[in-house]
């Protein structure tokens, strides 16, 4: 598949995987300056191109692990969903989770992306769900022994 970008400001990076089996590709941070964020502050960050995602897919956009485990950065929406039909910039909202100032430069890899297919349901009101074993044990029931 073949994903086609429009470059938006001069100095963008195309999206790269880091290995053969990576599942996500890594995006890279266009600024003009560096862009610095105070502990628990966030920052819409440009990536410089906007891009077709085809139509029955999805753009869902992810820390990278690195970035958030050593320097506190992540996504500030956790997860980003790019629609397949949305042309505009792309943007990444970055939020520092740590206790010190965190510099975002030019060119640094800030959030990955995977396109992955979309199932699109019908939604219809029922009065009784079908049963399972689980049942409505929510949050932290399934590890019960």
């Amino acid at each position: 598949m073949i994903l086609k970008l429009k470059i938006t400001r001069p100095g963008a990076k195309i999206p790269t995987y880091g290995t053969p089996g990576s599942a996500a590709a890594d995006l890279y941070a266009c600024l003009e300056a560096p862009v610095t964020l105070a502990p628990g502050e966030t920052a819409v960050i440009t990536l410089g191109f906007a891009a077709a995602v085809p139509e029955g897919y999805v753009g869902l956009v992810f820390a990278r692990s690195g970035l958030a485990t050593k320097s506190d950065l992540a996504p500030a929406n956790k997860v980003g969903v790019v629609d397949s039909d949305y042309r505009g910039e792309w943007m990444v909202p970055m939020h520092n989770h740590g206790a010190v100032p965190r510099t975002i430069e030019h060119g640094l890899r800030i959030a990955q992306v995977a396109v992955v297919p979309v199932a699109r349901v019908d939604f219809e009101e029922t009065e009784e769900l079908d049963g399972t074993s689980r049942g409505d044990g929510g949050f932290g029931s399934t590890g019960r022994s």
